[in-house]
């Protein structure tokens, strides 16, 4: 399978509530290095000729506005939690410039929330102005979007089932504490793997830090980009230092090509 030259940019690489977090104090949260803000997780994959975003959060809007996204062609989804659906709405402004429905792209378990959350999307009276989505309903097995061929890769988020993608050699994979063999097989071989590293202390669903090194040293991926972090990993500069060779923290708007 032959993939285009791909662009991915991070829009978001802090958890749910973001980074600084309301009401919080913390030397990160009042960090003025700009690598310590973090909007909700989300990348944006563009090849020539196509543009897809994984996940719209609540920040959706704001991260269109700053990377100034004129075009859009998909959105994927990899799970139905708020910080990864709750932006879907403002998705209407690329209808009204296109003039067509977005198509959008989920799994079963996303697909009902997305219908019930956004009920008057899918209605048969619509109201004005309400966005217009096309539902493309995908399982474990490998689809393309045009010119980008995508790799479902579930893993595990305690126990629900979270997609992650693959992008030809770029995998990227957000909210999970544990990945089964197949798919590990599934992401062996890639260039790039972006695996969600939410603290240093244990949590119940997602990976910690010395968790996610470990994974990405398994899968022996040269490059690994950590994301979905919260205020309480620590001040970016200090964690990037604590980290093996190959192995990163993201940031927001930090760029990657392949």
């Amino acid at each position: 399978m032959s993939y285009p030259p791909l662009k991915i940019t991070f829009l978001g690489s802090g958890t749910s509530s973001g980074v600084p977090m309301i009401a919080c104090d913390c030397e990160v949260c009042t960090s003025t290095d700009k690598k310590d803000k973090r909007l909700r997780s989300s990348i944006l994959v563009q090849s020539p000729n196509k543009t897809l975003v994984v996940d719209t959060g609540p920040d959706f809007r704001y991260q269109m506005l700053r990377e100034k996204v004129k075009h859009l062609d998909a959105v994927l989804f990899t799970h139905p939690h708020k910080d990864h659906l709750a932006g879907l709405d403002d998705i209407r402004a690329f209808n009204f410039f296109s003039r067509k429905p977005m198509q959008i792209y989920a799994d079963s378990l996303t697909e009902e929330a997305v219908r019930r959350d956004f009920y008057y999307a899918f209605s048969d009276t619509k109201y004005p102005g309400t966005p217009e989505l096309n539902m493309n309903t995908f399982n474990f097995e490998p689809f393309v979007i045009r010119d980008i061929p995508v790799i479902p890769i579930p893993v595990w988020h305690l126990k629900m089932p979270v997609m992650g993608f693959r992008f030809g050699k770029f995998t990227y994979i957000t909210d999970a504490n544990r990945i089964d063999d197949e798919s590990k097989e599934k992401i062996k071989g890639s260039e790039i793997l972006v695996l969600n590293a939410l603290r240093k202390k244990k949590h119940i669903s997602h990976f910690t830090l010395e968790e996610a090194v470990d994974m990405a040293q398994e899968l022996k991926v040269p490059n690994a980009y950590f994301t979905h972090i919260s205020h309480q990993l620590g001040l970016h500069a200090t964690v990037e230092a604590e980290l093996p060779e190959g192995v990163h923290l993201s940031y927001d708007q930090l760029v990657l090509e392949l």
